[in-house]
């Protein structure tokens, strides 16, 4: 895509092809690993996706700001830029309080153009827009945990009988611990996945979606499993990013639950990171419905906040727009229909789906 002029004094960049986004990240304090090029290339191998960035900056100059989107075309759910799919949170990169207002004009721009049903965008930290075609569509808790105390106090930290008893079990147990990326220790985790996505009745993302991560990401990505007599009973899949480590994805055998396989990986994960000299743990957002997966972040001694998503929509607009909470009711009414399917039909209908609700 050859970069060119739009309205509101922002150009619009490939940030695939274009090496200036790239060095955005590097010094940008709010750069994430849902910027980078490996996420965006994975998003666009898996779901062919186009990604799409604006800045203030000129065609031959440095970017001191970028707004990336990916551009959804579906004839199921409707024509979008999202800012980021399948991202837990997906800052602005401001460099002046002053860039909000010609973004927000930018994207008001193309609304009034007519081609999307929808703008959204899933900032880390609140803004306010002054246009009312902005609202919330999306509110989640998020948890990050502090990693510059030592060890010990980290794991003083832990809640005594819901976590540092559960590491201390799955010690006892004898259960041991394994990393890599290599194709089985991908079956281990998938088969994994599927097992807890059936329970929550939410088909699985399609396995060529890791295959993709793995290939982008390299040695920044880990997949870890927690094993019982070579049996895997708990898997997670974490990436690694400037000073910060991702959790991203999981799954456990819930026969397996009281044995603390997934205590182990987190505190495996932490002991990783600090000796890595990283000093954020990313734990991701929770819907507000789950009450459970949010006291068991918090357990971790995560510091919790709100991620609230912005949609813009054209004021007036009677266009069909398919939002969170529809999305959310689709996707667990087909979940629960497979809910005993085998897993190969689970995951015809994730390889179906995912690129239809990104």
């Amino acid at each position: 895509m050859n970069a060119h002029h739009t309205p509101r004094s922002l150009y619009k960049i490939d940030p695939l092809k274009d090496p200036r986004w790239a060095e955005l990240l590097e010094w940008h304090p709010r750069a994430s690993v849902f910027h980078s090029t490996g996420w965006l290339e994975a998003l666009r191998r898996t779901y062919g996706y186009p990604s799409i960035a604006y800045t203030t900056s000129p065609p031959g100059k440095d970017l001191q700001n970028g707004l990336v989107f990916c551009q959804i075309d579906s004839w199921l759910t409707g024509r979008r830029l999202v800012s980021l799919p399948f991202s837990d949170h997906c800052e602005l990169l401001l460099r002046v309080p002053e860039d909000l207002k010609v973004f927000g004009e930018c994207l008001e721009s193309e609304l009034r153009a007519g081609k999307w049903n929808y703008i959204e965008i899933r900032p880390l930290h609140s803004i306010e827009f002054s246009n009312p075609a902005y609202h919330p569509s999306g509110r989640y808790s998020f948890h990050q945990l502090d990693l510059r105390p030592d060890l010990d106090t980290l794991f003083r930290n832990l809640h005594k009988s819901c976590t540092q008893r559960k590491i201390l079990r799955a010690q006892r147990e004898n259960l041991t611990y394994q990393e890599g990326s290599e194709e089985l220790i991908l079956d281990r985790f998938y088969r994994l996945l599927v097992i807890t996505r059936r329970r929550h009745s939410i088909p699985p993302q399609p396995k060529r979606w890791f295959r993709n991560l793995l290939d982008c990401f390299g040695k920044a990505l880990k997949i870890r499993l927690a094993l019982k007599d070579g049996r895997p009973v708990a898997g997670m899949l974490t990436l690694r990013y400037k000073d910060a480590l991702i959790y991203k994805y999981g799954g456990s055998d819930p026969r397996f639950h009281s044995l603390g396989g997934m205590h182990l990986l987190y505190w495996e994960s932490i002991r990783d990171a600090k000796n890595s000299g990283l000093q954020l743990f990313d734990l991701g957002r929770s819907d507000s419905h789950q009450a459970g997966l949010i006291a068991f972040k918090t357990r971790w001694g995560a510091a919790q906040s709100a991620l609230t998503y912005l949609r813009s929509t054209e004021l007036g607009s009677s266009r069909h727009i398919f939002d969170h909470a529809e999305r959310s009711w689709k996707m667990q009414m087909l979940g629960s229909a497979f809910a005993k399917a085998p897993a190969s039909v689970l995951s015809a209908l994730g390889n179906f789906l995912y690129k239809h609700v990104g």
